[in-house]
């Protein structure tokens, strides 16, 4: 409840009751060890905003690379997806950085893992992604190869309802 305090859950159940797309969405985030919440309201659209507030990276979304391109690129030991097709599959969106540093302002994420992040487009044309986590109580932002992929790296993702 920390996390969404103003919020009426009744609110949030009647839009989740009319948008079953979301609902499903939603389902993904958690089969995947997502453990979304509900962590904002956006006034100017009438939206909840749901993240995956699970304590380190997803577990079910690890071990992938960027995107596509970094995917198609690789000519051995291809992971099994990248995470923007994943996230696209799913129906949600991969946090940026400014959602990341909202995401940690709640709790203390990542402490052991990491999650890539929406990459700003002059980074990736040079073939570079970026990723988060929490270290000594600071959030970090890094760079890999966007063809890069590791076990305690994964994504997480954003929904509004």
């Amino acid at each position: 409840m920390n996390r969404h305090k103003e919020l009426a859950w009744a609110d949030v159940q009647a839009k989740l009751e009319i948008s079953p797309e979301k609902l499903w969405s939603l389902n993904e985030m958690e089969i995947t060890g997502g453990d979304p919440d509900v962590v904002g309201y956006d006034k100017s659209t009438g939206e909840y905003i749901f993240f995956d507030c699970a304590a380190e990276s997803p577990k079910g979304r690890r071990s992938l690379c960027y995107d596509r391109e970094a995917l198609d690129k690789r000519k051995e030991f291809k992971p099994a997806n990248s995470i923007m097709d994943m996230a696209a599959e799913m129906g949600i969106e991969v946090l940026n950085e400014e959602q990341y540093r909202e995401l940690q302002q709640l709790g203390q994420f990542d402490t052991k893992t990491s999650s890539w992040i929406i990459t700003p487009a002059d980074i990736r044309r040079h073939g570079g992604a970026l990723f988060c986590d929490r270290r000594y109580g600071a959030v970090f932002v890094y760079h890999n190869g966007a063809d890069s992929y590791y076990a305690a790296r994964g994504f997480r993702g954003a929904l509004w309802v």
